[in-house]
């Protein structure tokens, strides 16, 4: 097995809305906001070559959208999709499994494209399976009121309409230890209904690709949960059930959106599980 991080492309968002109620006196000591109060993330993917398969986890926002939508989230670097996947020495149609850790267009938007036309959208992945669950893909495709803005029909129609959509197994509990995609899953409810968080075995280590259960390492604090999330409750709740397990057991944290902290690792301390360690991205491979 060999891993790659896929950079798909940096963005900004409010800082009040991705730390909720906690004040920013306290989330900009990690998080420095610009002068629209808004704070650097990252949209990075992890791929993963695994004997005859290849196995992309998210696949940023993709392009589809227009100038005005772009500005909104302030877009910063030159990384993409396609120049991150030709560097790591594949092409889209490479990728033979597509796993989606949830539905909102920072996630699974550059899984699906502009045909060669602009007359529609195509399946980025033409050889590749999508993989989702049956209980988030219903709640994305039939949106509440307060993610409806995360969930485009651009990024779903398509898929739904490929014949490439399989859902993954869930048993009756939160983590899943075997998948169809060969690494464990823990479904989280806190942000959105079944997020996946993948939990993958390499060299004796498990690295955890953490999506949106923590964003950034600014988020390490139990009560630093995003506005965004529909059940910020349970967010703490499954925060800090799953970071006394990281600690405990050592795990190394892929973070998605922290644009400075590309690898973690955690300890417990008297303020509760904080960061230990921030590695260098191309120690992905050297555990």
């Amino acid at each position: 097995m060999k891993l790659h991080a896929i950079e798909t492309g940096n963005f900004r968002l409010d800082g009040g809305a991705m730390f909720g109620v906690v004040p920013k006196a306290l989330w900009s000591r990690t998080n420095p906001a610009d002068d629209k109060n808004r704070i650097e993330l990252a949209a990075r993917s992890l791929l993963i070559e695994d004997g005859n398969r290849l196995i992309l986890i998210d696949a940023g926002m993709g392009n589809k959208q227009n100038d005005k939508f772009f500005r909104h989230y302030g877009l910063w670097g030159d990384h993409s999709l396609d120049k991150s996947l030709h560097r790591a020495g594949f092409s889209p149609s490479d990728v033979t499994d597509v796993f989606l850790t949830h539905l909102h267009f920072d996630h699974c938007g550059g899984a699906v494209r502009w045909n060669k036309n602009r007359t529609g959208f195509e399946l980025t992945f033409p050889n590749a399976t999508y993989w989702s669950n049956k209980a988030h893909w219903g709640w994305a495709t039939q949106p509440n009121a307060r993610e409806k803005a995360s969930f485009l029909s651009e990024n779903l129609v398509p898929i739904q309409k490929s014949g490439q959509l399989k859902f993954v197994s869930k048993k009756n509990t939160a983590f899943t230890n075997e998948s169809e995609l060969g690494f464990g899953i823990l479904f989280v409810d806190g942000h959105t209904e079944k997020q996946m968080i993948p939990h993958i075995s390499f060299n004796g280590k498990t690295i955890v690709f953490a999506a949106d259960l923590l964003p950034t390492a600014g988020h390490l604090p139990l009560p630093y949960v995003m506005g965004y999330d529909v059940r910020p409750l349970e967010t703490l709740q499954e925060k800090a059930s799953f970071l006394t397990k990281a600690a405990d057991e050592n795990f190394v944290l892929f973070m998605q959106h922290d644009a400075h902290n590309p690898l973690i690792t955690v300890q417990h301390t008297e303020k509760g599980v904080r960061l230990l360690e921030t590695l260098p991205i191309e120690t992905l491979n050297s555990f």
